[in-house]
């Protein structure tokens, strides 16, 4: 009796084989969306330093550069927050830098993953360079958004604790969204994934220091991704089980990961479509919480004065990632701090961007912040991942004791942005950052909406006014 394929091989031949085609309509749909929303976050990383200190690095390790020119020559394909042009791994690099520093990039709950940041970056910049058409564009990121997830899902819920999953599964997503675009075959598919995963990095520890190094995961992940694909074109070998391998990253990276949900109803269950969108611009282990703050708010008339203590019931992953946030020194470290938020959401009603920057380390914010604490709830920690419950107990300075529960964020699929929202958010986004005006957001997000058309993938900005 023959020996049944690996998981590897198995995932290896859906995502090379995928098409647009097979892809149900409501998929694509959705997939248009987590572009568009994609789109904006990357927008928003425009003068952001660490985002701008790759971009610095990406366009100085260019062609020009290499040839001792000033100027970076233009390449095929576009690095969006400076309206330049590079190679698509050099692009692919900076624009996954740039969309993961707002923290309003989207998350797959069951995985723990950012998708977008990783996919579209490397998807977008390798079908600039192929003149390929929109319809292979989305049909190759959505094959990246089901391997990654997947990914995520296999490794677990212990390789999170310290892994920062969006920059391992990610370096895989990234791996088969751009090996779809290139036409690998399943074998060369496989070999992509053996050079993705044995790249694949990313470790939350910077969080105790407020470094940088959150963007670094997305943009190693993006570029490695990409490089592992047109490595694997060109006969470059990597391990054929680099999954569950001896060696592996389940042997390396996860005690608790699960081969089974590589090859998960593959072709049926469309992960894509469970993808939430962020709200709130912070770590989206705090949506849940803040939601449910403002939900018992509201019910009650409250105001941020009449918090006497706030008690967030929330899983181990909150606790694992959020907890060596104590005093946030970085608006950034701050969207990674639970007290903070919820201290913002009280305030404003909505943690955003200009919350963060005006407000994260103000005396006001501190104070409530003092006030709020989180509590591992069995209920909660065993939904996770699956379902992000949020549950709140608050204490009122009048003695009153009330309970809030939120068991759809919003974001969440059953709790979703319609594509106004979405249009809303991705100028806000814009406005925010300088990256771009209005009038020519509205533009490239007009034409986004349809993309399934486009008979050329081509730059989504064009050169600054």
């Amino acid at each position: 009796m023959p020996t049944p394929p690996s998981p590897a091989a198995v995932l290896a031949a859906f995502a090379a084989g995928l098409r647009f085609d097979a892809i149900p309509e409501a998929v694509v749909r959705k997939t248009e969306d987590l572009l568009v929303d994609w789109f904006g976050s990357a927008v928003a990383g425009h003068g952001a330093r660490p985002v701008e200190t790759i971009t610095a690095f990406a366009l100085a390790m260019g062609p020009a550069a290499a040839a001792g020119c000033d100027v970076p020559a233009a390449g095929p394909s576009e690095v969006i927050v400076r309206r330049d042009f590079t190679s698509p791994y050099l692009a692919a690099m900076a624009n996954a830098a740039a969309s993961h520093v707002a923290e309003q990039d989207d998350v797959h709950n069951g995985s723990v993953f950012h998708p977008a940041t990783v996919v579209f970056p490397a998807a977008l910049a390798v079908a600039q360079a192929l003149g390929a058409s929109g319809q292979q564009l989305l049909a190759a990121c959505v094959a990246g958004y089901e391997v990654g997830i997947r990914v995520g899902e296999f490794l677990g819920r212990s390789h999170y604790k310290v892994f920062h999953t969006t920059g391992t599964a990610g370096t895989l997503a990234a791996a088969a969204a751009v090996g779809n675009l290139l036409g690998l075959s399943p074998a060369q598919m496989q070999h992509a994934f053996g050079s993705a995963g044995t790249q694949s990095a990313g470790l939350w520890e910077f969080l105790r220091t407020a470094a940088d190094s959150k963007q670094l995961h997305t943009a190693h992940a993006a570029a490695a991704g990409l490089m592992a694909a047109y490595l694997a074109r060109d006969g470059f070998t990597g391990a054929a089980d680099i999954f569950t391998g001896p060696q592996g990253m389940a042997a390396g990276m996860s005690t608790d990961a699960d081969p089974a949900r590589l090859t998960d109803r593959l072709g049926t269950r469309w992960a894509t479509a469970e993808t939430s969108f962020k709200y709130h611009a912070s770590c989206r282990h705090t949506h849940p919480a803040a939601d449910a703050l403002l939900q018992v708010m509201q019910a009650n008339q409250l105001k941020p004065a009449d918090l006497a203590r706030v008690v967030t019931h929330v899983h181990q992953g909150a606790i694992d990632v959020l907890g060596p946030v104590v005093k946030p020194a970085t608006v950034h470290q701050s969207k990674f701090s639970m007290g903070t938020v919820l201290a913002l959401v009280a305030r404003f009603g909505h943690a955003g961007l200009s919350e963060f920057d005006r407000h994260f380390d103000d005396a006001e914010t501190r104070a409530l912040c003092e006030r709020i604490t989180m509590a591992l709830d069995a209920e909660v920690d065993a939904a996770y991942p699956q379902r992000w419950i949020g549950k709140v107990t608050v204490t009122t300075t009048d003695g009153r004791v009330l309970q809030g529960r939120v068991d759809e964020p919003k974001g969440d699929p059953g709790n979703t942005l319609s594509r106004a929202e979405i249009t809303a958010k991705v100028l806000q986004l814009a406005a925010f950052s300088g990256g771009a005006q209005a009038a020519e957001m509205q533009v490239a997000v007009d034409a986004l909406w349809g993309v399934a058309d486009w008979p050329k993938v081509g730059a989504l900005l064009g050169p600054r006014g």
